[in-house]
């Protein structure tokens, strides 16, 4: 309830304004005492909060700690890690909340009230004795006799006094009441909203990272699925086989005991054998003993290194022991000592004998035999069982995309606020940043920027070449060019949140240290681009000439028309990626999960589309595919000498714009492969989906395509680039892609969403110009693409994420395109006029 004291009625002290004060005093002291209320809760659920969050790192710990225990099981290891990072990060969340509950709530509060209230009730004391003085004033006044004129003076000059110095005061407290009750609201709402927004970041930043999180637990999901049925069928094998080996007879089980010279462990023979003691107890003890390496070795535990008992099989004798009161002993003498052991059964002793003499005799044969001696040599210990192998090697992809981004400059340490060891990145502004930056650039919204966890997340290649071709420091000198100018202050490490958050604010979204450049300066860096454009286009020009390739022999049987298709593409044509064996076996696939799918889904067309692909691969001409024909029927068609390279961007004419803007910049940087400049162009305003009306309606992204670089693309793709945006001739980038031979860039749009039944002007597809081309390799990711988009739809409105050899195939393709793009060069432009 608001409550204002007029000034004027407090100057009559009238008893509306006494009680009027008497009413803010109670409100006062009532607030005081719901603040240091609230002040208390908030303390204590901060350390149930520290209580919680340390009891949760412990949890943390102990999934970490069953983690290394599952190192032989590579799901749960990874898995389980994963979880424990991902929970490890939503203790962080929960750390920066309790501190924001700690400044916002605790703090500001108890200062609002050890400030403000102290000075009201300072305030009240100075009110209350002023109050008494003038009262005794006023009594002194009214007493002072007629007849004393000098008491009469002297009670007229106190209470003149009295009444200044009442009105005085007076003024003065009810100022500080109406200035308490104004700020109570402001204060209180402060906190409050405060507090609320830190939880708002909090559940948005949770939320965000376990949406990242979610296809993992989804896969988790569906092979958990498949876990129970394996499990269910291992156990009822299991429970077969018990049953099986519960009706055998094990009363002759001990004759399975036989030498082996040719074991592959190389241990010929073992088991266990009482030993008698050399003490003087003479004690026994069961021991395991083994034949391995022409020696007599026993352990007592698997682990424990084996104790040589003969070290010599050939100098050595074995014999039975009938002169001692144990049954079934036997043994075996040496020339420095001699060893007793007892056998469980008289046919494992004479077992025993005979593998101890068989290995006398071996002994002696291989005698002159080194090599093949140390060939059947086994480890020292025979547990064989544990040494499988190489350890299998481990999935270490969110390190190594962490030591790769914090190896470019200025990457170490976070782009914001300078804080050391970043563990987050904004992928479509190529930056790295810590984890209080990152929350508060995921609350800018995706359109300014995306945050992705450096360690938490696996990052495809060319989004890793993305990072890596940006960083801080590039655009640092883009998005601060003008803060010292401003002479606004950098965040430091540990800096209030909401300073940093403003800062960061001020920076991306209202850009407001970004230098603008003028007419002039924008016209030179557009023409600069242009000519660096140009200069990567006649650099292909000198590359050393390819081998011509064979002479096309077309397919007996086939239709005139085909054999013109085929003809027409032969010139650029060289061997796909995929030998017509895989292709076959890969659309065998599909065919196969297309029937499959078929039966749950009332569409039959998804098997036609199946059978039309490889159909349509199969007219596709390949060297292994084609065979002699009559050259009377179809004249072999005249070769070039050589194939002339593939051009990173087609022949471009720069022409005086009738304005420079940021979108000419961003235009001809997308084609010149300047991310950089793009950056630079998309910080001054560029809109990344600008078309340029004097260029046939071709956008930023047509022009990275005519660039070559699979970078570009993604860069403008992950700044919300329209995958599907067409230029006039009705072509959008995968059409151009799949003209200039792109297989990358082809690959990347497919994931992205293009959509390959898109015709142009022509009528053509891009699966049309790619057969047309004779490109395999585009053709093959096209049709797979497509069976897997219907796949999709067979199965349904809730299918998310298709079939996984299609997912595996763009994959290899993605690695192949960023890491080795020369393997993919393979192809020439498509020609539209060729005959």
């Amino acid at each position: 309830m608001k409550i204002t004291v007029d000034f004027e009625e407090c100057l009559k002290d009238s008893p509306r304004f006494r009680a009027t004060i008497e009413e803010v005093e109670g409100d006062v002291c009532e607030l005081e005492s719901k603040l240091d209320k609230l002040v208390k809760l908030c303390i204590g659920m901060i350390d149930a909060g520290k209580a919680y969050n340390a009891a949760n790192k412990q949890f943390v710990n102990g999934i970490r700690e069953l983690a290394q225990q599952s190192t032989r099981d590579e799901v749960i290891e990874s898995s389980l890690t994963k979880f424990a990072e991902s929970l490890q990060e939503m203790i962080n969340y929960h750390t920066i909340l309790f501190d924001q509950a700690q400044r916002s709530i605790k703090t500001q509060l108890q200062t609002f009230v050890k400030d403000d209230l102290r000075k009201f009730k300072e305030a009240k004391k100075q009110f209350d004795k002023v109050s008494e003085e003038k009262e005794a004033a006023l009594i002194k006044n009214a007493q002072a006799p007629r007849n004393k004129q000098h008491e009469v003076e002297e009670a007229t000059n106190i209470l003149t006094a009295t009444r200044k110095c009442f009105r005085h005061i007076v003024l003065d407290y009810v100022l500080q009441i109406n200035v308490l009750q104004s700020k109570r609201r402001s204060e209180i709402l402060k906190s409050m909203l405060s507090f609320m927004y830190a939880h708002l970041t909090f559940f948005h930043q949770g939320y965000d990272l376990f949406s990242e999180l979610q296809p993992l637990m989804k896969q988790l999901g569906g092979q958990l699925d498949q876990l129970v049925v394996d499990a269910a069928k291992e156990k009822r094998d299991m429970e077969q086989k018990h049953s099986t080996i519960q009706q055998k007879d094990f009363s002759h089980d001990d004759t399975k005991l036989e030498y082996n010279v040719d074991a592959d462990n190389g241990i010929a023979m073992e088991g266990y054998l009482f030993k008698r003691a050399s003490n003087a107890f003479k004690t026994w003890n069961r021991r395991w003993f083994s034949i391995q390496n022409n020696q007599l070795v026993y352990q007592k535990k698997f682990k424990d290194n084996p104790t040589v008992v003969v070290e010599d099989l050939r100098l050595c004798t074995v014999k039975h022991c009938e002169d001692i009161e144990r049954r079934f002993c036997f043994e075996v003498v040496s020339p420095t000592k001699s060893c007793m052991m007892q056998a469980d059964s008289e046919k494992l002793r004479q077992a025993w004998i005979k593998a101890v003499q068989n290995s006398i005799a071996t002994a002696f044969r291989d005698k002159g035999d080194d090599g093949e001696k140390l060939d059947r040599k086994s480890s020292t210990s025979t547990g064989s069982l544990d040494s499988g192998g190489e350890p299998k090697e481990r999935s270490l992809k969110g390190e190594s995309a962490l030591q790769k981004v914090l190896a470019i400059p200025g990457n170490a340490c976070c782009c914001d606020c300078g804080q050391p060891d970043p563990r987050w990145a904004s992928i479509n502004l190529g930056i790295t940043l810590c984890i209080q930056c990152s929350g508060i650039h995921r609350s800018l919204g995706v359109h300014f920027s995306k945050v992705r966890s450096l360690t938490l997340d696996t990052w495809e290649p060319e989004l890793l070449k993305l990072m890596c071709e940006l960083g801080n420091k590039v655009i640092n000198e883009i998005y601060e060019a003008r803060r010292e100018e401003l002479g606004a202050r950098k965040p430091q490490p540990g800096d209030p949140r909401h300073e940093v958050e403003a800062y960061i604010k001020a920076k991306y979204v209202d850009r407001r240290f970004v230098r603008r450049p003028s007419d002039e300066e924008l016209r030179n860096k557009v023409v600069t681009l242009s000519k660096q454009e140009k200069r990567l286009s006649s650099s292909s020009e000198h590359l050393p000439p390819r081998p011509p390739p064979p002479t096309p022999k077309l397919r007996p049987g086939s239709n005139v028309s085909g054999q013109t298709a085929v003809a027409s593409g032969l010139e650029a044509r060289r061997d796909s990626l995929f030998c017509p064996d895989e292709l076959d076996s890969l659309f065998s696939y599909f065919d196969t999960s297309s029937k499959l799918r078929s039966i749950k889904s009332a569409d039959s067309g998804i098997q036609n589309s199946a059978d039309g692909s490889r159909e349509m691969l199969a007219n596709t001409p390949s060297n292994n595919s084609l065979a002699d024909a009559d050259a009377a029927e179809s004249p072999p068609m005249p070769m070039p000498a050589t194939l002339p390279p593939p051009s990173p961007c087609k022949e471009m004419v720069f022409y005086e714009p009738k304005e420079y803007s940021p979108g000419l910049q961003l235009y001809w940087a997308s084609c010149a492969r300047s991310l950089p400049d793009m950056a630079e162009a998309l910080a001054h305003g560029a809109e990344v989906n600008w078309v340029n009306t004097e260029d046939d309606k071709r956008t930023p992204l047509i022009m990275a395509v005519q660039g070559g670089s699979l970078v570009t693309c993604e860069f403008l793709l992950q700044n919300a680039a329209n995958v599907n945006q067409q230029d006039t001739q009705g072509r959008g980038p995968l059409h151009h892609a799949t003209m200039l031979g792109h297989t990358g860039q082809v690959c990347l749009f497919l994931k992205r969403g293009a959509n390959q039944n898109a015709a142009d002007i022509d009528e053509k597809t891009p699966l049309a110009i790619a057969v047309e081309a004779a490109n395999a390799d585009i053709v093959t990711l096209l049709r797979l693409a497509k069976m897997n988009e219907e796949m999709r739809e067979a199965e349904g409105p809730y299918s998310q994420s298709g079939d996984e050899t299609y997912q595996d195939i763009f994959q290899d393709f993605t690695h192949m395109a960023s890491n080795d793009p020369d393997k993919l060069n393979r192809y020439q432009q498509y020609d539209p006029q060729r005959p």
